[in-house]
């Protein structure tokens, strides 16, 4: 009995490590593209991160709030996460496990960063963390850091 329950319980780790891999798609910037430029009623609040860049870890709780308060405005949230394909099962998802993150994840998995870094925003420089804000009507991108009020105030003109 001992050996079976220890069977089910190794079953079901190695089922959750599987299924949690499952939850964080590694998309081109191809596969990304029409995400960044959905025309429905949603406002998105598109964050480039990565588990290596401070600024961008400190400022995850804000969106995860966003995320969560503004649900029920017609807002989403998605995380795209910039770590290296190859730190996606040691780094980055403990990291999204550990910290609880309930937004939308994506590792973008692109080498030409020359190309969609531009195709994102003229605006962006590549440097991190960086955030796109949009909806059919209107468009803006944001190269800096967000504390929970600035990010709110650049989100409210999207919904108002």
């Amino acid at each position: 009995m001992r050996k079976l329950s220890l069977l089910l319980l190794i079953s079901f780790l190695l089922f959750s490590c599987q299924k949690e891999q499952e939850d964080i798609p590694s998309l081109s910037y191809q596969e990304l593209k029409p995400i960044l430029n959905k025309e429905d009623n949603k406002t998105y609040i598109i964050n480039f991160w990565a588990t290596w860049c401070a600024p961008c870890v400190k400022e995850l709780p804000y969106f995860e709030k966003m995320n969560k308060e503004y649900a029920d405005k017609n807002v989403e949230v998605i995380l795209v996460s910039l770590d290296f394909p190859d730190k996606k099962e040691k780094k980055l998802l403990p990291f999204v496990d550990k910290n609880n993150i309930q937004s939308k994840v994506l590792l973008l998995d692109d080498p030409n960063e020359q190309f969609w870094i531009g195709d994102i925003s003229d605006k962006w420089s590549g440097a991190l963390p960086a955030t796109l804000i949009f909806n059919k009507n209107k468009r803006e991108f944001y190269e800096k850091s967000f504390d929970y009020n600035e990010l709110e105030s650049a989100v409210k003109p999207f919904i108002e």
